[in-house]
């Protein structure tokens, strides 16, 4: 009797065995066919996908997973971090998590990205587009992962007030520029446009929304810094250069 049941014990020993490796084998052999990207705006979903799913490996659905849970999520650059989320055997969504970055300045053949604090949070060799570079700021030795050493630490909330008027009214600009006593130029598609010291920026910035498709295929110097909302068209001149 003991005899018979030492016997049935190994057979569900060995059955249990069987269906671990059949399932394992089963999990080994289901790849990820489909990967739907979010939260990008730098990248590009084929761009991600190339940097988290590289080869036919990294596609095991097994492997993605174990290594999703134990192993540290690679490092993207303007990626704070990102998720994969398994919504089938073979389907996965990836959500980015984009660092803040508000403008960036050039240094030492570099360009240091920035964010709303002025920490800087990047470098790269080629200019990101949809960020603005900032220039006419003095600084002193940039270090990654600190606060960009400005002479004057309040520019900080007039550059991030800007941009934010900018993207509000959905205006893209190559760059800022900051004068001696705090003018800011703007630099678009052929056009410098002068805002003067930063008063009054948000009727300013949505005058020049207005203006743009009259300024189609123009380029010259545009004044705006005596903008006066009682009199929206006084003192508007468009120097050609």
């Amino acid at each position: 009797m003991r005899q018979i049941q030492n016997e049935k014990k190994r057979k569900l020993k060995i059955g249990a065995v069987i269906i671990v490796l059949l399932v394992g084998i089963l999990f080994l052999s289901v790849r990820i066919t489909q990967v739907d990207v979010t939260g990008n705006k730098q990248y590009t979903q084929e761009e991600i996908v190339g940097f988290l799913f590289p080869d036919n490996k990294s596609r095991n659905t097994l492997l993605c997973f174990l290594q999703d849970r134990l192993k540290k999520h690679i490092q993207i650059p303007f990626v704070e971090d990102y998720e994969i989320v398994f919504q089938a055997p073979n389907r996965v969504e990836v959500i980015v998590y984009e660092k803040s970055v508000v403008g960036y300045v050039s240094y030492m053949s570099s360009y240091m990205y920035f964010d709303k604090d002025g920490i800087i949070v990047e470098s790269a060799n080629e200019a990101l587009p949809g960020v603005p570079l900032i220039t006419g700021l003095k600084f002193g030795q940039i270090v990654l992962y600190q606060k960009l050493p400005l002479e004057k630490e309040e520019i900080f909330q007039e550059i991030l007030n800007l941009t934010q008027i900018l993207t509000i009214n959905h205006l893209q600009v190559d760059r800022i520029q900051y004068g001696r006593y705090g003018e800011i130029t703007l630099y678009m598609k052929g056009i410098e446009v002068l805002l003067g010291s930063g008063g009054n920026l948000n009727g300013k910035v949505a005058e020049l929304k207005d203006m743009l498709p009259q300024l189609e295929g123009v380029s010259g110097i545009l004044h705006l810094e005596d903008y006066d909302e009682t009199n929206i068209r006084a003192g508007y001149t468009l120097e050609p250069k």
